[in-house]
């Protein structure tokens, strides 16, 4: 059987005002944002509504407020939407009595595909785990788990992948195996959201990020759209140029520079309070002091600045 197709032109997830509450606890408050084809990161503190709003995103329950749009259809009670998203939980849900390869043929056949054999097989061999496939789960390290929860997501090849906390317990070799994978993925059109409380990992996988913060969206954007958002915080630049203590003299009389500090021979730290206005003077300067600029550096761009700042907003 094969998976009906589906809207090429639809968004591949779109949250409208989603809020989901439990009780009187409210989990998500009117989230509204955009997945599209590419890797997007999901980053917020632990508590701060991720894991609600994937399990919203694949259709597991339906939100308290708001819609949410799988390829423009609601993904709850929707089987054929099921066919084409998958979800990586983060807590464990493998059934330890089975091996690895059941699992997945398992997953497999309940999806309808046509040779099931084939596509675990397939699926366990991208993970790396393929040598390892007929051993009870049971028996598994945390890493193995993951990796063997990854190829049953990706068994039916699915356009949106949902990824919760993915690389918990996975050593830097696997680590950078899942990163490739998911590049390759999304290199080839698929869409994935990637869940995760740990800043460099998202740094270096996701393209646009979506900041969580006690159930809101904060922010979203690229590493440099959200640093933008640290409006009250001069931005840090290191440059790097022929004669520093030249364009020093020239820089330290500019409106939107704070400081200008030299820093060796050939290098200036320099701290502006408008990043865009300052880059063009910098052009301007160093032509008129006849500097050669090497390279222009900013140092304070890292989702590390730009989500403590979030945080203590």
């Amino acid at each position: 059987m094969s998976a009906p197709a589906l809207s090429t032109t639809s968004v591949a997830l779109v949250f409208d005002h989603v809020s989901h509450w439990y009780g009187d606890v409210v989990a998500v408050n009117d989230v509204t944002a955009e997945v599209q084809a590419g890797i997007t990161g999901l980053l917020g503190p632990n508590g701060a509504g991720k894991t609600t709003l994937l399990q919203l995103a694949a259709g597991l329950m339906a939100p308290s407020g708001g819609t949410v749009r799988v390829f423009g259809e609601t993904p709850v009670r929707n089987p054929e939407i099921f066919r084409h998203v998958a979800l990586v939980p983060e807590r464990e849900a493998l059934p330890g009595m089975l091996s690895a390869r059941a699992f997945v043929e398992a997953r497999a056949t309940l999806l309808g595909l046509r040779d099931p054999r084939a596509a675990a097989r397939a699926a366990l061999e991208m993970v790396e785990m393929d040598t390892v496939a007929d051993r009870a789960v049971s028996g598994f390290s945390k890493g193995m788990r993951q990796r063997t929860k990854l190829a049953a997501a990706l068994v039916q090849q699915p356009r949106l992948v949902l990824l919760d906390e993915p690389f918990n317990g996975l050593d830097p070799r696997q680590r950078l195996h899942m990163m490739q994978l998911l590049e390759a993925r999304a290199a080839d059109g698929t869409a994935v959201l990637l869940s995760s409380h740990i800043l460099e990992e998202i740094e270096g996988v996701a393209s646009r990020i979506l900041v969580m913060i006690a159930g809101r969206l904060a922010a979203s954007g690229d590493h440099r759209t959200l640093r933008r958002l640290m409006t009250d915080r001069p931005h840090s630049v290191r440059i790097r140029a022929s004669n520093v203590r030249a364009l020093a003299a020239q820089l330290v009389v500019l409106a939107p520079v704070v400081s200008v500090e030299v820093d060796g021979a050939d290098a200036l730290n320099v701290r502006t309070t408008d990043y865009t206005a300052f880059s063009r003077l910098l052009v301007q300067c160093a032509r008129g002091a006849a500097v050669t600029l090497y390279d222009v550096q900013p140092t304070d761009e890292s989702l590390e600045h730009v989500f403590a700042y979030l945080v203590q907003r």
